[in-house]
């Protein structure tokens, strides 16, 4: 049985990087030439989606897809997040509009946010005190309480940690709504 879990954010925030990083086979990836350096300077972007998959001890698998970061693929978001256990969101914290973008991608995906099948991951942070401050803000106007990790997309070890954090507020949520 394969659990899909769905890596979002904006372009450049890593969900690609994070894909590969940890997936089990060769990452399948839509790259395409970025047509679009004014927002994010790297030379290809994904176009449709990314797909790998990670096996887990217990024989399941999940399966890891990302999703486009441009805001004109957002027609293609809920048809990727069918059916999933949660949502990752990954977010460049280098960007000065990263904060906006959170705002975005949390409300783009707010029955992830609302149920905890969400959780956040924070890379190129140069000030962690600063971030930390705007995320208990954010959580407290926003009434959301989703946990954030400072990560590097890079680092298995990262993506992985988001995974597991992942999947207990999932388990969790499934327990609140049997009692």
């Amino acid at each position: 049985m394969a659990i899909k879990v769905v890596f979002v954010g904006p372009m450049g925030a890593g969900k690609t990087t994070a894909i590969t990083a940890i997936s089990d086979i060769p990452t399948v990836k839509t790259e395409a030439k970025n047509h679009d350096k004014s927002v994010y300077s790297k030379a290809t972007t994904t176009v449709a989606m990314d797909y790998g998959e990670l096996s887990l001890e217990d024989g399941n698998k999940l399966a890891l897809y990302g999703i486009p970061g441009q805001r004109h693929f957002s027609f293609i978001w809920p048809i990727v997040a069918k059916g999933s256990l949660g949502s990752i969101l990954l977010l460049d914290c280098s960007q000065s509009n990263w904060s906006d973008e959170l705002e975005y991608y949390i409300n783009a995906f707010r029955s992830h946010a609302d149920t905890g099948a969400m959780v956040i991951g924070l890379n190129r942070v140069t000030d962690s005190d600063d971030v930390s401050d705007t995320m208990q803000q954010f959580s407290l106007n926003f009434e959301l309480a989703l946990p954030y990790f400072f990560m590097d997309p890079r680092e298995s070890s990262d993506v992985n940690l988001l995974l597991e954090a992942l999947i207990v507020n999932a388990e969790l949520d499934l327990l609140l709504q049997e009692e």
